[in-house]
């Protein structure tokens, strides 16, 4: 634990001070019993049952002085508190690499199921929206609260030539960040129509600290495999430089298979070292799924690490409800044990 205004703690040593001072109103009160005719007017004064109830009071209060002072310093303490992050990206490859068998059934089928599973087991109050990219990228299912929505978008994939990495980053970019006019025409396949002007950003774009935006997060699902777009460093930069943290997962094994399609064949194996360098520079993490069931694990930590985080946190109210607790405590049991209050 640790404290924002740590010097409020010199205040502690008043409690031996008051100690002291307890013992010496003690000693003066029981000098001033020796004035008194009768030793049985002192007792009937003293009032009847155990002498410790009189000490209990002033501990309690003693006790509650001290956890107002711990509070007045500002104690901080690392717990676990749901995360800001509102909105969740899936950017999924769907370029023909991901037909490869070397995750069963297929790279794609298992990245399906993984997913659809890891949307259902996010809040409700999370909204998920999903891009697609192969040689080109597109928003099959914009952020929705609806899980039914964003299930049957990842059960519309279908397999498409070419990997282009950077266009699902940037479309995803946009995606969270409409207002900011990112140029997407080499991101799409669209073109802008001749006399059509560039949309202009609504607000001036100002780079934050990578990793510090905590409302929002890019989940990417590839081999890693970049065939053509732009250059997937770029994009992440881009991330960076928007606070956007891009949690990478790679699918497939590391020695990856020889598949064929029309008449075609290619090796295709997972390229860990971009989507590694990736998840680094927007300050997320890399995790490698070489079967189906890793990959449900991966999403499953995803999970619990996108909707709970250790953060360190400021608790001093908890300390001063206890201590008002505590003096509300000692008050009572004085005004009950002896009809007053200390």
């Amino acid at each position: 634990m640790s404290f924002q205004w740590p010097e409020l703690l010199w205040c502690l040593l008043l409690v031996p001070l008051l100690v002291l001072l307890y013992l010496w109103l003690l000693r003066r009160r029981r000098k001033s019993t020796v004035r008194f005719a009768s030793v049985a007017l002192v007792k009937q004064a003293l009032g009847q049952g155990p002498t410790w109830r009189r000490h209990v009071p002033p501990a309690v209060l003693l006790l509650a002085v001290t956890v107002l002072i711990v509070a007045a310093a500002r104690p901080m303490a690392r717990i676990k508190l749901p995360s800001q992050q509102e909105t969740i990206i899936l950017a999924m490859d769907v370029s023909g690499s991901m037909r490869a068998t070397d995750v069963q059934p297929n790279r794609l089928v298992a990245s399906q199921e993984a997913a659809k599973s890891f949307v259902s087991a996010l809040p409700r109050g999370v909204r998920v929206g999903v891009v697609s990219f192969a040689g080109t990228a597109a928003v099959v299912q914009a952020p929705t609260l609806s899980r039914d929505d964003v299930v049957a978008a990842i059960d519309r994939f279908q397999l498409q030539r070419g990997t282009a990495i950077g266009s699902g980053l940037v479309l995803s970019l946009a995606t969270l960040f409409p207002d900011e006019g990112i140029d997407l025409s080499q991101i799409t396949g669209q073109r802008a129509m001749p006399g059509e002007k560039k949309k202009e950003p609504k607000k001036p774009f100002t780079p934050v600290e990578p990793g510090s935006y905590n409302t929002a997060a890019v989940i990417l699902l590839t081999d890693g495999q970049r065939t053509t777009g732009p250059d997937p460093m770029e994009a992440a930069k881009m991330a960076a430089e928007r606070g956007i943290k891009v949690y990478t997962v790679g699918i497939g094994t590391k020695a990856g298979e020889t598949i064929g399609f029309e008449g075609w064949s290619m090796r295709v194996r997972l390229d860990e070292d971009t989507l590694k360098a990736i998840a680094n520079i927007t300050r997320a993490n890399y995790f490698y799924a070489g079967t189906a069931d890793d990959l449900k694990q991966v999403y499953q930590g995803l999970s619990s690490r996108l909707v709970v985080e250790t953060r360190e946190t400021e608790v001093s109210a908890l300390f001063a409800a206890a201590g008002a607790l505590l003096a509300l405590l000692a008050s009572g049991l004085s005004v009950w044990w002896f009809g007053r209050m200390m």
